[in-house]
């Protein structure tokens, strides 16, 4: 009989999926709990060994299949029963092995989806690097050239991003395991009745931390179109995750949007403020609204908040006021940050008026054009401009 020549992969990812199904039916039937996401997760561990090796299969099918130590004998059983021992016949059908270094493509955002269908079996699988990862691509990604998808998936990364933030030394006392100056008189008379009213062990209280105030100033002009609606997003994600948190939208009045965006649907928050921006896409007048945020929110914010304005730097207005204000500002704040989307460019130098009047008052002048720009936001705030005394 001539050899009918090799299967076609149709064919092939059938008897796999039968195999895999008819293995699943006896570990259930031997105890093992395996559902149809295990099942997905073993068709996806074939096609990343070398399937045509029986010995690869099992470790990888055995890898997903069994969550239990007791399950590993129950699993080698099962796997004899189903595809038979290595004396017998030819091993059964597998994956295409992949090819070496390579993984098969998850969805965006970097986690498989625990169903698949026929279609996704008979197809043939996408393979990218090992290392690939969707959000990866866009840390370094300029805001300007995002496009509505990746916009949405870059959304998880900014409401993590903005749970970090801030803290500052609280007057409230709570419990230390270390001997410190203040002794926790209530849990030492507790503790010493177990030893007949002896104080032998001593308990102390310490400060704890709070969440330091933060107030974002975001710049709406015109300049700022390409980078406005990320960082209002991520703005955003602050305002609704973190306490004492304000906001301001900065154009050629100053607009508070605190209360627009303190809601955890985004699309609606982002639809609110526009509505409450009036001067959205138009000019910039930063010192006119610094003195507004210096003079009539300044009761609000309090003294020792950190301030970060969100700006490329152009402004319309004098730039004497904007450097009056921004030293007014900085005096009462913990610290100021600015953020320039236009400090990423090579050879770019702070020649505008306005950014040449501001810089002297600013405690750090950070990038504000890509996720990775805001992870070093995030880590200046938890880290230089977290200390727990007030510096001015």
């Amino acid at each position: 009989m001539s050899d009918p020549g090799p299967r076609p992969l149709g064919a092939s990812a059938a008897a796999v999926r039968a195999r895999l199904t008819a293995l699943a039916a006896e570990l259930r039937a031997r105890g093992v709990r395996v559902g149809s996401g295990e099942v997905a997760s073993a068709a996806r561990a074939l096609a990343a060994v070398q399937a045509g090796s029986r010995e690869d299969a099992r470790l990888a099918l055995r890898a997903v299949l069994c969550s239990r130590r007791d399950d590993l004998a129950v699993f080698d059983a099962a796997f004899v029963a189903v595809f038979g021992d290595e004396t017998g016949a030819a091993g059964p059908p597998m994956l295409l092995p992949a090819p070496p270094g390579v993984l098969p493509v998850t969805r965006l955002g970097g986690r498989a989806s625990t169903a698949t269908t026929s279609a996704d079996l008979d197809a043939e699988p996408e393979v990218r690097p090992a290392a690939y990862s969707d959000v990866e691509l866009l840390l370094d990604r300029d805001f300007a050239h995002y496009t509505d998808a990746e916009r949405a998936l870059a959304r998880a990364v900014l409401r993590r991003l903005a749970q970090r933030g801030p803290t500052r030394r609280s007057r409230r006392l709570r419990p230390s395991r270390r001997r410190g100056h203040r002794p926790d008189l209530s849990r030492t008379v507790r503790a010493s009745l177990r030893h007949g009213g002896e104080p032998v062990h001593r308990h102390w209280r310490a400060p704890g931390t709070a969440a330091r105030p933060l107030v974002f100033v975001l710049d709406v002009s015109g300049s700022m179109a390409p980078y406005a609606r990320m960082l209002l997003q991520y703005v955003q994600a602050a305002v609704a995750a973190r306490r004492r948190v304000e906001a301001f939208a900065l154009g050629t009045r100053l607009t508070r949007i605190t209360r627009e965006l303190h809601t955890k649907d985004v699309d609606r928050a982002l639809d609110r403020a526009a509505e409450a921006v009036v001067d959205f896409g138009g000019g910039t007048r930063i010192g006119e609204g610094l003195a507004e945020l210096n003079r009539v929110h300044g009761r609000r914010l309090g003294r020792g908040a950190v301030v970060v304005l969100l700006s490329d730097g152009w402004d319309r207005g004098d730039p004497a006021l904007l450097s009056a204000e921004m030293a007014r500002l900085a005096r009462s704040a913990h610290g100021v940050v600015w953020l320039n989307p236009l400090k990423a460019s090579p050879g770019y130098q702070p020649l505008a008026r306005g950014m040449a009047a501001a810089l002297p008052h600013v405690d750090a002048f950070l990038e504000g054009h890509s996720l990775r720009s805001l992870e070093d936001l995030a880590a200046l705030l938890e880290g230089p401009l977290s200390e727990l005394e007030d510096r001015r």
